[in-house]
């Protein structure tokens, strides 16, 4: 597993592209510097890997452009040993950069092949969640909640009430919600109370789809 000058290189060109587009969190930075992404990445778009592009990684699923793990990330405002429930492990590339920024990641992936990869990829890697799960992302991980905060990798046609619920007073759910043109707002709900959550939304953006049940 190989991470040569020329992938750091690389990492470097990508980490201005992104401050170019206006990600100003040093932390969130400093992680995609660090961290390998072709290894996410199946070896024949090995060449690929640094542009600011998602691509497949099987079971019709895709690593995220790295602009949207680098805004979605941003919008957590992650503390180190903050506690967050990601939904869609997926390649595990995002779960990465969460746990290098500190954070102590629970993780829930549906698709049992991708389960199986990147529970084998991370340990690799020297990144160790707290806690990977093959699961329904839509119950999100009760045994484990509250959580500081929640990030979903992918679109879902509402907000699950049940992520709500595990999300801790002052938490953020990132989320990104279908809209009628087939496209994601990115959302943010910031819980205030027991019952109330305050709602902010920051544009449109690409994603697959959030699926029920595992697979």
């Amino acid at each position: 597993m190989r991470d040569t000058g020329k992938h750091q290189g690389l990492r470097n060109q990508l980490v201005s592209v992104l401050e170019q587009k206006g990600i100003t969190d040093k932390n969130v930075l400093a992680a995609i510097k660090k961290i390998p992404r072709h290894l996410f990445l199946d070896s024949s778009f090995e060449d690929y890997a640094y542009q600011d592009k998602a691509f497949p990684i099987g079971a019709g699923q895709t690593i995220s452009q790295p602009y949207t793990v680098a805004f979605q990330s941003q919008l957590l405002e992650v503390e180190p040993e903050h506690k967050i429930l990601e939904i869609g492990t997926g390649s595990g590339y995002q779960t990465a950069v969460l746990c290098t920024m500190g954070a102590k990641v629970y993780s829930v992936e549906r698709q049992r092949e991708l389960f199986k990869t990147t529970s084998l990829l991370l340990p690799k890697l020297g990144i160790r969640p707290k806690h990977l799960s093959f699961g329904d992302g839509y119950k999100g991980l009760p045994n484990f909640a509250p959580f500081d905060s929640v990030i979903v990798t992918a679109g879902a046609p509402f907000i699950p009430k049940p992520l709500m619920a595990q999300l801790k007073i002052g938490g953020r759910l990132i989320i990104p919600v279908d809209n009628e043109q087939g496209v994601q707002i990115m959302t943010m709900l910031i819980r205030k109370n027991e019952t109330q959550f305050e709602k902010h939304e920051f544009g449109e953006f690409r994603f697959v789809p959030l699926l029920e049940n595992k697979n």
